[in-house]
């Protein structure tokens, strides 16, 4: 089949990506009559279809007519943009999803503002266009004036508009057309998308664009040929961006997508995106060619890592007890095939060599990298999480990584967000109204001001605003932040928690346990209700006696604890705690456990500060 597609879907998180591709896929005959298809399909991650948001991007491969379409899902979280900024190299057209009823958002302009950078023709799709507060005029003129505001071309400005409810899976040109399915989709697409202009005749030459692996083939090396035909048992090699050759080899194996199966096939031409195996040391952003091949692809970098995190071996009381996964050895095989796959992650090795330096973009990434391994019956300690800061080359001065955060808020907590953001440093760029009685404010906040305020926003909307943050780029060190205000509330002793003592100290505070789970000393069991560490006995109970009142048979009214996330609890602790997380549980705790020895090491850092 030589007629060929290559498209991308992008849009801001949550906008219906993954649900309009599963139509996509039943409407062109992907899937049997009575096969029974799970919605989202192309998350096949459990974290995807938990969380709802498409982690790693993915391809697929759909027939129409005599044309194939390949299709590529790209993730809408900001966490996770620099996948999409290598996927776009993949395609020659996209489909820009909106939501009907929020409009153009943080990530929508993100990666619009990367395919029209390399010259990419959008498709604008208005989805959910049957939510009962859709306001699809705005929203186009909106779309319009991001365009504007990005620079597009007047090629690029004359775009296509369809309107369609991915879910009920149908797309119209005109709001009074029929509804019936994605037919005015598949006809934009065909006929507004070019196809592949390449070399069919050159040599064979194609660019890695997604890395992961396969239990049976080992490492898989996803992109487009750019040149050439790609045929298995030729002789290739890698060579990276500066054209220095990474390795040579052989394609053990080639495979293309049908569906979203990848199937082997023998030989493979000049547009397609494919997949290739048996190259060791090959990775994102190199071009495979044949051994004549001397010019490397142009290609994004990795972004570098903006966060990072210690992971460490779980030294607590109760460790080894519901996890299989507890040594350092295995944390490193399991952190370093993470890297190995995942390019957006960095792992290096600590001084105690117990503990591993993990690198990312964001809390999300790493918190869904933490949250993988505990389901893979992984035990470890993470710490808080802390910036990387680089230094300007000119001047030397440090400079630290700055996010551009959209807030979207009903209008009477405009003031709070503003006073707490601007207390963290932040810089207000824009503030107007957004309709529906809320406002839309766009700050440019340093990374670790951000660290832990999600849950604190939440409280101060009352649970109503929203917030979504871009990575914006470095800027000069804009000085101390003030942290955690409240101190924690730390167990005693070792047992379980009784009720009769919850009860008794909850007016010191926020308990984050309930009766009868297991504690040991130096566990946090609460947040102090000021600003001091407080120790506490959970354990203690009630006295009996053979002295019957009122007054000693009060009933115990206990408040529900407050229970957190994993990312909650990672970017709530201090320097001087950790989270231990285990299969079966998550607990915050001190580094030191032991009370006299946390106040040697707090005497200890203030002499050194001083």
């Amino acid at each position: 089949m030589t007629n060929m597609r290559n498209i991308a879907i992008i849009a801001h998180v949550d906008h219906g990506k993954t649900t309009l591709v599963d139509a996509m896929l039943k409407q062109t005959g992907t899937f049997r009559e009575n096969q029974e298809v799970a919605t989202c399909v192309m998350d096949s991650g459990d974290l995807e279809k938990e969380r709802g948001i498409t982690i790693l991007a993915k391809c697929t491969s759909v027939v129409r007519g005599d044309t194939r379409i390949n299709i590529v899902d790209t993730p809408g979280h900001a966490d996770f943009g620099g996948e999409v900024e290598r996927i776009l190299s993949m395609v020659d057209g996209v489909v820009l999803l909106v939501d009907a009823a929020e409009g153009p958002m943080p990530q929508t302009k993100f990666v619009l503002s990367k395919a029209l950078r390399i010259g990419l023709k959008p498709i604008v799709l208005i989805n959910k266009i049957d939510r009962g507060d859709a306001r699809p005029d705005e929203v186009i003129n909106e779309i319009f004036d991001l365009f504007i505001a990005l620079e597009a071309s007047d090629a690029q400005l004359d775009f296509p508009v369809l309107y369609a409810s991915g879910r009920a899976g149908w797309s119209v040109k005109d709001l009074k057309d029929e509804k019936t399915n994605l037919d005015p989709l598949f006809e934009t697409i065909l006929s507004y998308v070019d196809a592949p202009d390449v070399d069919k005749d050159a040599p064979f030459s194609m660019l890695a664009t997604i890395l992961n692996s396969d239990p049976y083939l080992g490492r898989i090396l996803t992109g487009r040929i750019y040149s050439g035909r790609a045929r298995v048992g030729i002789p290739i090699k890698a060579i990276n961006l500066k054209g220095e050759i990474v390795e040579q080899g052989r394609m053990t194996k080639l495979l293309s997508f049908q569906g979203i199966k990848r199937v082997p096939i023998t030989e493979a031409e000049a547009g397609d995106i494919i997949c290739i195996a048996g190259l060791e040391h090959a990775s994102v952003a190199d071009t495979i060619g044949e051994l004549s091949v001397n010019t490397p692809i142009a290609s994004t970098p990795v972004d570098p890592p903006t966060m990072a995190i210690t992971i460490a071996v779980n030294d607590s009381p109760l460790a080894g007890k519901e996890g299989s996964k507890v040594t350092s050895r295995l944390i490193a095989e399991r952190l370093f095939a993470e890297a190995e796959s995942n390019v957006a992650i960095s792992v290096k090795e600590t001084d105690g060599k117990d503990a591993f330096e993990v690198g990312g973009r964001g809390e999300l990434q790493l918190g869904v990298l933490i949250e993988t391994m505990r389901r893979e019956g992984f035990e470890v300690s993470v710490s808080r999480p802390r910036v990387l800061f680089k230094q300007d080359p000119d001047t030397g001065a440090r400079l630290e990584p700055v996010e551009e955060v959209v807030v979207d808020v009903d209008e009477q907590y405009t003031g709070v967000v503003v006073e707490k953001v601007s207390l963290r440093k932040g810089e207000m760029v824009d503030m107007r109204p957004s309709g529906g009685g809320k406002t839309r404010i766009i700050f440019h906040v340093p990374a670790r001001g951000l660290i832990g305020y999600q849950s604190e926003f939440l409280t101060d909307t009352r649970g109503t605003g929203i917030m979504n943050r871009l990575f914006h780029g470095y800027a000069p060190y804009k000085g101390d932040i003030p942290g955690r205000r409240n101190g924690a509330l730390i167990s005693t002793d070792a047992g379980e928690a009784v009720a009769y003592a919850i009860w008794q100290l909850q007016e010191r505070g926020m308990m984050f346990i309930n009766p009868q789970d297991k504690v040991y000393e130096g566990m946090i069991v609460g947040e102090h209700s000021r600003d001091n560490d407080l120790e506490i006995n959970v354990l203690k109970n009630k006295q009996l006696t053979n002295i019957r009142t009122t007054s000693k048979d009060e009933a115990i009214r206990l408040v529900p604890p407050l229970l957190m996330t994993l990312e909650q609890m990672i970017s709530y602790i201090q320097d001087d705690e950790l989270v231990e997380v285990t299969p079966k549980s998550l607990r915050l705790r001190k580094r030191f456990l032991d009370a006299n020895e946390r106040k040697r090491m707090s005497r200890e850092s203030k002499r050194e500060a001083s």
